[in-house]
């Protein structure tokens, strides 16, 4: 690692997203310089669905080396999506103790129906009960019930950063916003394990803690001289992919911007949110930062919600501004939620219609998802107490008019957008200086374009949306 002022120095990053792995080389002042990728492989049971963790080994170690030839590596940190975790022996050398849980499979009936009594209330989970095999404990659990002595001889449960750290320089630890990132193992209100973990005995089994930026050593000689990689390289403990993304605007000096993320899912995050305002009923959870601060975060599956509502029109150009005005003039509105996920309207899932004409072209249709999706990401904001500063970013931007909207609906207040596609990787590159930077990080934010339209119709737009949606609410037949 270099201080800051000295020659930035090169850092590796692992990036483990659900569907594809990334390799990144990156600046520790955040400029990226090459990546490779790879598909994340799902192999069937049994005994469950899991990732190929065996073949990522061989291509992370082999594209680190092609890395390390073509760039002078000091560093390498790993993130991961919050929903991975692996249980491991004492050998980093093994690659796990159990197969890894691919979370997007039902559990069995008796771990689907035996979680929610063990797993305490919402402040010691930090979330609702989510979905199919999503969060850590219910994957412990799951993994105890079918295979009680493979469980046994597990040594560590790890966040899939921590996974990495592991099998890189053989030490174990756990990381807040790993852990945090609804893995119902740890109540951030309280600071301490959540009842499940005390009442399974997996006190032992989870390692102690360190902080995303913390060197946990080097890497293992004999893997070094095993692959051709460099030695003397550092390894960081990493961190959760979002929390990491929000980690560039903090580095940058924006410690109380309210971050929305948009791709399949849109998510929101603020750490001014206060604990207060999170309500379980609105699709929010509670998260930490890599500092261990509180972050309020709301969820919706925007991406989703998008594909269902554009169709044929989420493909090729972006939405005509006249089709848009043109559907607010004559009130055609896109009522959550088509998908199977009430985000941040309970009662709404599967639930989603069209309240006036409905689209009849492939662009409006276009049109109207762009619309909609900028209803669901304010909706975000304003559970959070989003406030005067807000920043935009991922996939939703790929249409101008998604950030337009979005202004136009908070006057007064400051809304920018950030186009830049690895925002992960370069939070995790800023890790590498985090205890020595003495200047904000650098960061490249836009000011949406004014809105093509009347403001004031958008506005009354607004509001009739969301009464619409608000009446939906609860609705169970």
């Amino acid at each position: 690692m270099s201080n800051a002022g000295d020659k930035p120095a090169t850092v590796a990053v692992l990036d483990v997203g659900k569907t594809n792995v990334k390799l990144t080389a990156a600046t520790d002042e955040g400029d990226l310089i090459e990546g490779l990728s790879t598909p994340n492989e799902v192999k069937p049971g049994p005994p469950w669905q899991h990732h190929d963790l065996a073949g990522l080994e061989e291509w992370v170690f082999s594209s680190l080396a092609k890395l390390a030839r073509r760039h002078p590596l000091a560093t390498i940190v790993a993130s991961g999506h919050g929903v991975g975790g692996v249980l491991v022996r004492d050998d980093p050398d093994e690659v796990s103790a159990l197969p890894m849980i691919d979370y997007e499979q039902d559990p069995p009936d008796e771990v689907r129906d035996g979680y929610p009594a063990l797993a305490g209330d919402f402040f010691d989970r930090g979330s609702n009960i989510m979905l199919k095999a999503a969060h850590h404990a219910r994957q412990m659990y799951w993994m105890q019930r079918a295979d009680p002595e493979g469980f046994a001889r597990g040594r560590w449960f790890l966040g899939l950063p921590q996974y990495w750290a592991w099998r890189l320089c053989g030490v174990a630890a756990s990381e807040l916003s790993m852990l945090c990132a609804q893995s119902h193992l740890w109540n951030l209100v309280e600071r301490r394990w959540s009842p499940i973990v005390h009442s399974q005995g997996w006190e032992g089994l989870l390692p102690p803690f360190r902080y995303a930026w913390e060197r946990l050593g080097q890497i293992r000689t004999d893997l070094a001289r095993r692959h051709g990689l460099p030695a003397g390289l550092s390894v960081l403990t990493g961190g959760h992919d979002s929390s990491l993304n929000l980690y560039r605007y903090q580095a940058a000096g924006m410690p109380d911007i309210c971050l929305v993320s948009s791709g399949t899912w849109i998510a929101g995050m603020c750490a001014a949110t206060p604990v207060e305002r999170i309500d379980p009923t609105r699709g929010m959870v509670l998260n930490s930062d890599l500092s261990g601060r509180m972050v309020g975060g709301a969820l919706t599956m925007g991406g989703r919600e998008f594909s269902l509502v554009a169709g044929e029109g989420g493909d090729g150009s972006n939405a005509d501004p006249d089709i848009m005005r043109g559907l607010i003039a004559r009130g055609t509105f896109a009522v959550p939620s088509f998908g199977n996920d009430d985000g941040s309207f309970p009662g709404s899932a599967a639930r989603g219609r069209y309240v006036g004409p409905p689209p009849q072209t492939p662009q409006e249709a276009k049109a109207l998802a762009v619309l909609y999706t900028a209803l669901l990401s304010l909706e975000c904001t304003d559970a959070l107490g989003g406030g005067h500063r807000v920043a935009l970013d991922g996939t939703s931007l790929r249409d101008p008019l998604y950030a337009s909207v979005i202004a136009a609906l908070r006057p007064g207040c400051e809304t920018f957008y950030n186009l830049e596609t690895y925002g992960i990787a370069v939070g995790a590159a800023l890790l590498a200086r985090h205890e020595t930077r003495d200047r904000p990080a650098a960061i490249s934010l836009q000011i949406p374009k004014a809105f093509p339209g009347d403001a004031a119709a958008l506005g009354a737009y607004r509001d009739r949306w969301r009464q619409l949606a608000m009446a939906q609410t609860f609705k169970t037949s």
